[in-house]
């Protein structure tokens, strides 16, 4: 089901440091930015190939993304695989006994369709199912 890797998201306290990191040390440019209010995050995509390095930084401390900086620190918080239909893949994990974040499938940022599957299902990794 997955087709590529879509995004490997990265916690950070200070986004506009780690963009600036990225663009120094590897000429890496922001492709785009958005505030998902949702997730109270604000999130940054760097292009690498056919992928993207999403830089996630709160922006409240009710965002899951705060919880994280507060008990791992920075670092890698999930990988986002995409997929052609996110409901069949969700279906999919949710048939096979494993345990989803999201029960449907919801808008996610740059109008694409996502769901979360629990690190608890996923050998202690967050993924997420990217349908563009």
């Amino acid at each position: 089901m997955f087709t590529e890797i879509d995004h490997i998201a990265i916690a950070v306290h200070d986004i506009d440091k780690a963009m600036e990191f990225y663009a120094s040390v590897f000429g890496a440019q922001v492709e785009h930015q958005e505030v998902v209010q949702k997730d109270q995050v604000h999130e940054a995509l760097l292009r690498v190939a056919d992928s993207y390095i999403q830089l996630l930084m709160p922006t409240s401390q009710e965002s899951p993304v705060w919880k994280f900086l507060v008990n791992r620190g920075e670092g890698l918080h999930h990988v986002g695989y995409r997929v052609d239909s996110c409901q069949e893949a969700l279906n999919s994990v949710i048939s096979h006994g494993y345990q989803a974040i999201d029960q449907v499938p919801r808008r996610g940022s740059r109008g694409t369709t996502i769901a979360f599957i629990h690190p608890k299902s996923a050998f202690g990794t967050l993924i997420e199912l990217v349908e563009l």
